[in-house]
């Protein structure tokens, strides 16, 4: 419960399927209610998931990648008070190709995805996270430059390390918040595929558990599934 004893509300960014629904779904076990994202029109996972939860989960339309629509969400979601943002938000390519066989377009795509979409929506979601509450976004171990001696995926890794980066920029320029990076490991997913260490139930609850972890710390932490520090 929050402080004034009403359920806590989750907004999840990119919610229709994989990770972001799964952490819709964890948060409804929970007891919390979830304002979720899709992408595009047409029936996903997540409305089936909306029909059955009793009116515990809201659907809202955003592309990340499209300014307008973002500020067209913060217009429609003003007044609201949230316990968690949080941007789950990514795209990959071919994990061989390297930075100088990647055209311009995929570049940007990659980027525009997983870096600069995110970072626009927090920067313009951030005002409606109550001062108690936490930002997160998704990233990946595959972000970290330290860690980073198998190679490969190159822009992929670029991107998510770049997230990493302006995170910690906007945490520097709001040191009293709540933030927090995570990598949720391996996961079969879409994008993961059926070879990944992870099932999402393996993941997310963990996930979530590091989330609520970090209630009441300021700054922000890089951290994986399982709540362990991932060096930058």
């Amino acid at each position: 419960m929050t402080a004034n004893g009403s359920k806590p509300t989750a907004l999840i960014i990119g919610a229709s399927r994989g990770l972001g629904l799964g952490l819709v779904e964890e948060y409804l076990r929970r007891g919390w209610n979830v304002v979720g994202t899709i992408r595009a029109p047409g029936q996903t996972r997540l409305h089936a998931v909306a029909e059955r939860s009793g009116g515990s989960v809201e659907i809202e339309r955003l592309d990340t990648t499209i300014p307008d629509q973002i500020a067209v969400l913060a217009g429609r979601l003003q007044g609201r008070v949230f316990d968690l943002l949080f941007v789950n938000a990514g795209v990959a390519n071919n994990p061989k190709q390297t930075i100088g066989d990647t055209s311009t377009e995929e570049f940007v795509r990659i980027m525009l995805t997983n870096t600069l979409g995110p970072m626009r929506v927090i920067e313009a979601l951030a005002d409606l996270v109550a001062p108690t509450g936490i930002i997160g976004v998704m990233s990946s171990g595959l972000g970290s430059v330290a860690d980073n001696e198998s190679g490969a995926y190159e822009t992929y890794r670029a991107s998510k390390a770049a997230l990493n980066t302006l995170m910690r920029s906007f945490a520097a320029r709001n040191p009293a918040r709540s933030m927090v990076i995570i990598a949720p490991g391996w996961v079969r997913t879409d994008m993961g595929g059926p070879n990944a260490d992870l099932a999402i139930e393996d993941s997310i609850p963990r996930v979530v558990d590091t989330i609520t972890a970090q209630t009441g710390k300021s700054g922000v932490r890089f951290l994986d599934y399982r709540g362990e520090t991932v060096r930058w």
